[in-house]
């Protein structure tokens, strides 16, 4: 029950800021922007002190931990693929236009249409 406390108490901290931001629409622009910020911080601030706020930023970095892991491609390999993309594009789109002009071709006959 005291998670959901805390996880209401950080959706009233967001709110506030947002509130905030309102509330000081005749001030500068950075303080309405610290007010949303400041409500955001601090709202994190208390969600993570919840179970499922623990369980959100152990995922977190895990998912650091995981993509420091992977092996991204070389530049060679990465313009290979992408040539190999673009050529197969520009024939598909060959194909198409070639098998749309053959069916047009062939109804205009069928309907008797001059071309």
């Amino acid at each position: 029950m005291s998670d959901k406390i805390k996880l209401l108490f950080a959706f009233l901290l967001v709110v506030a800021g947002i509130a905030g931001y309102y509330y000081l629409h005749d001030s500068a622009a950075v303080l309405r922007l610290l007010s949303v910020l400041a409500g955001v911080l601090l709202a994190v601030g208390v969600a993570s002190t919840s179970e499922s706020g623990r369980q959100f930023i152990a995922f977190g970095r895990d998912s650091i931990a995981e993509a420091k892991r992977v092996v991204w491609p070389t530049r060679k390999e990465t313009l290979q693929t992408t040539g190999v993309v673009i050529l197969f594009a520009i024939t598909m789109a060959l194909f198409l236009w070639l098998v749309d002009a053959s069916l047009m071709t062939m109804v205009n006959k069928l309907m008797g249409r001059a071309e």
